[in-house]
């Protein structure tokens, strides 16, 4: 429950910072999250892939 509440707590604080911030820097800090979530989706798919087949 305190981690729920941490998160939601964090999210409120991040959103704010973004509704402040520059147009521009929003949509490259998006991009680069966007980025970095692709290349760890793509990553664990990999290594589950390897995983499963050598068992």
């Amino acid at each position: 429950m305190l981690f729920l509440v941490a998160a939601l707590l964090l999210l409120g604080t991040v959103l704010g910072t973004v509704a402040h911030a520059p147009l521009s820097f929003t949509l490259v800090a998006a991009a680069v999250i966007a980025v970095w979530l692709v290349v760890f989706a793509l990553r664990e798919r990999h290594g589950r892939r390897r995983h499963t087949s050598a068992h």
